[in-house]
């Protein structure tokens, strides 16, 4: 699959085509939005001092990509399989590629197939956010943003971007905020908060906000006077945010509400995507700063 765009969904839908990858005896999932290519493993150049998920350097096409084994950064063992796979892909405006033990196949799935993790398992540093269960077995869908942000803290979310922006008027009405990832809910807390938007609503996916909007309008036309504005990542399990926005856009009451998505698949290629649902904006990940001037536009 040396392109995925071949197999985009429309937009709106609330599915996804994931490609399924085994590390030891274990299947994991990845949004194929996120995979530029599937490739046969080739040489790598150790990095001293690296990540201990860092592998090395392979050179493509030009480019010099980093490779982060996945095995270790799933604790499990490593491998060295002749079916092995370098998974070269992209996302918050970064490319990377993940070695796995083998590449099985890929399904179209809804998201409301995809089960939140146990809470004995998720959390912060669980590195699994969601869990498709698929006939005698599972696949487990990977937070691959928070390992990257685990690799490099850089890539992230700071405050300090927020900071340089200096003191302004806020509006005290409600934000409400999807977002499926702890660690990303808590950076998000913390810097819109540093903003001055300390009245945020946070839920782990767009099911829960969009039954929470719903239940705040009760038959009243009047929703823009307790919410400003809703922000929205895109792959959260039960609803995606293109979903979600699809959803607000269309209901009589809810669609007056500015919807800015925020995820790590803003990319010029999948924008049109987010414009297709209606969205007012959409900000890549991890631009804070950017997320906080779109706020500042648009807050009713």
């Amino acid at each position: 699959m040396n392109d995925s765009k071949g197999i985009l969904l429309e937009s709106g839908t609330n599915e996804l085509e994931m490609v399924e990858f085994e590390v030891g005896n274990n299947k994991f999932g990845i949004n194929v939005i996120k995979v530029k290519e599937i490739i046969q493993p080739t040489a790598i150049i150790p990095i001293p001092h690296s990540h201990p998920h860092v592998k090395g350097l392979i050179q493509l096409r030009g480019e010099v990509l980093p490779v982060v084994d996945m095995a270790r950064v799933l604790g499990l063992e490593e491998s060295n399989s002749p079916q092995s796979k370098f998974i070269v892909s992209q996302f918050n405006k970064q490319k990377v590629v993940f070695h796995v033990h083998n590449v099985t196949q890929i399904h179209r799935i809804s998201w409301d197939q995809i089960e939140k993790p146990s809470e004995m398992y998720s959390g912060m540093k669980s590195g699994i956010i969601g869990v498709v269960k698929r006939e005698d077995t599972m696949v487990l869908m990977v937070d691959f943003e928070s390992i990257m942000v685990e690799i490099n803290p850089e890539s992230g979310i700071h405050i300090d971007q927020v900071k340089k922006l200096g003191p302004r008027e806020r509006s005290d009405k409600k934000i409400v905020a999807a977002e499926d990832s702890p660690l990303l809910r808590k950076l998000l807390s913390d810097t819109l908060s540093e903003a001055g938007y300390v009245n945020v609503e946070f839920f782990e996916n767009g099911r829960d906000a969009l039954n929470y909007l719903e239940s705040l309008t009760n038959g009243d036309s009047a929703i823009e006077e307790s919410v400003g504005l809703v922000i929205t990542d895109i792959e959260m399990p039960q609803m995606d945010g293109h979903h979600l926005t699809k959803r607000i856009k269309t209901d009589p009451v809810l669609k007056k509400l500015p919807v800015i998505i925020f995820s790590s698949l803003i990319t010029s290629d999948l924008r049109h995507k987010g414009e297709m649902v209606g969205a007012e904006d959409q900000v890549s990940k991890p631009e804070i700063a950017e997320l906080i001037l779109k706020i500042d536009q648009h807050v009713l």
